[in-house]
């Protein structure tokens, strides 16, 4: 049997230079690759003209620019799509699609599942089956700019924020990000890049000490030690008091904001005495925080509360002089909203 072709995709700037060098071309080549490949969005060898046509032949006979495979499109009433994606083992992935009137937003997923756990989450319920690798993330945008016809010259902006905890698979989380951000590839500026996390600790320590890295975004969800445990179980590995302690000395550069996000679940975490609390949590914190009403389903017990609730804990928040936004989350009647993505809509999740 044939084995397959070596997929490009996911390669960094030096590792296509060394490839180049294999081929005894010069390294440039492998800049120029790196160039089509990210910036120009190229995925035939043969269009490559500015590589010698003995280098795209050697090319087109040994490697690929592989895609996930769309298996299934969820439109939207409000014009956001959910993407079921097939990676080549098998497995699958989602992305979600949403176009605003300037901009367009993509939300990637890092894992297949996820090993967290969060009470509230639906992709909890998948458990975790695999880390994704930089080029799967990075697919991720780029089979959707190719479905959705988004040039690669488009205002993008990225969340890490699918499927799966970023931080527990950063390594090739932050060598994606470093392709999104490079100028010679997708261009992407890293204050339009955010990546969220569930409160890892040692990972947010090691993202502060990137030279490249995106923008944080802590789901923290609860304004005491037992309430937060309750609904994320890695509180009792990383617990509330020291997540904020490490939140404190992050780095964060001149235009930058930490945003912690806050699921409002109706009669758990949601009362003014949690508002009041969140506030002395964060008192004194570069930050601005993102309340977001639940986004249920039968399967979970939980509840979005009433909007006047949602309003009275906000206010409670801009009293507090605590930069404070409600974020209706878009796509809820495709399963594409904040902690909903399970495959659904798999033939065999």
């Amino acid at each position: 049997m044939a084995m397959a072709n070596q997929n490009l995709l996911g390669l960094d700037k030096g590792e296509l230079e060394q490839l180049a060098e294999r081929h005894a071309q010069a390294r440039y080549r492998g800049r120029q690759l790196f160039r089509a490949l990210y910036h120009r969005w190229e995925r035939d060898f043969s269009c490559l003209t500015d590589l010698d046509r003995k280098f795209r032949e050697s090319l087109s006979t040994r490697y690929e620019v592989g895609y996930p495979e769309i298996r299934k499109e969820f439109i939207s009433q409000d014009g956001t799509a959910r993407y079921l994606l097939g990676l080549a083992d098998g497995k699958s992935v989602e992305t979600v699609y949403m176009p605003e009137e300037n901009r367009i937003t993509l939300c990637l997923s890092s894992q297949a599942g996820c090993a967290v756990n969060c009470r509230f989450c639906f992709t909890a319920l998948m458990g975790l089956q695999r880390n994704l690798s930089a080029g799967e993330i990075l697919g991720q945008v780029l089979v959707v700019a190719a479905a959705r016809q988004i040039s690669f010259r488009a205002r993008l902006n990225l969340v890490l924020m699918g499927m799966g905890e970023p931080l527990l698979n950063l390594a090739e989380v932050v060598k994606a990000v470093k392709i999104l951000a490079d100028p010679e590839g997708f261009a992407i500026p890293l204050r339009r890049i955010t990546l969220s996390t569930s409160g890892i600790i040692p990972g947010i320590v090691e993202l502060a000490r990137e030279p490249v890295r995106p923008k944080l975004a802590v789901s923290l969800n609860a304004s005491e030690e037992a309430q937060r445990t309750e609904l994320m179980p890695i509180n009792r590995k990383y617990p509330l008091g020291e997540l904020l302690r490490v939140c404190r000395e992050y780095p964060l550069r001149a235009w930058e904001r930490l945003t912690f996000e806050y699921v409002l679940l109706q009669g758990f975490n949601d009362s003014d005495a949690d508002a009041f609390r969140l506030a002395d949590l964060l008192r004194g914190l570069r930050a601005k925080v993102n309340l977001i009403p639940y986004n249920g389903g039968p399967e979970l017990p939980y509840r979005p509360p009433a909007f006047e609730r949602t309003l009275a804990f906000q206010q409670i928040l801009v009293r507090r002089h605590i930069p404070v936004f409600i974020r209706i989350s878009r796509g809820q009647d495709i399963r594409a909203a904040c902690g909903q993505l399970r495959l659904e809509g798999e033939a065999n999740p």
